[in-house]
């Protein structure tokens, strides 16, 4: 089973999911895949989000709003379609906000 250390860099948490998926058997899982299961995860985060905060009803029966769980769900798959695309989150943050910087922004 991995272990995450206490504190985790980013470049922490993708290692630890390349292990977490061959842990669990989601390595035959490609890219598109882990997109549509992120794109899952990010609904489910915004239902949690509406169900908690905007004070929106809905139909479901028995859904707890817990969205620290959709994050760290939304989280782990970011970094599996990342990790599919051979992208260093870090590094693609930090290159991207080199960018924004030179951005004007109001």
């Amino acid at each position: 089973m991995p272990v995450l250390q206490p504190q985790p860099t980013l470049v922490d948490l993708q290692k630890y999911v390349i292990e977490m998926d061959q842990e669990r058997g989601f390595t035959q899982f490609g890219v598109l895949e882990q997109c549509l299961l992120l794109g899952e995860e990010v609904g489910e985060l915004f239902k949690a989000v509406r169900k908690s905060q905007a004070g929106m009803g809905y139909a479901t029966k028995g859904y707890a709003a817990n969205p620290d769980e959709e994050i760290a769900d939304v989280l782990i798959l970011l970094c599996a379609v990342a990790n599919r695309l051979g992208i260093d989150i870090e590094d693609a943050f930090r290159k991207k906000e080199a960018l924004n910087h030179k951005r004007t922004w109001k």
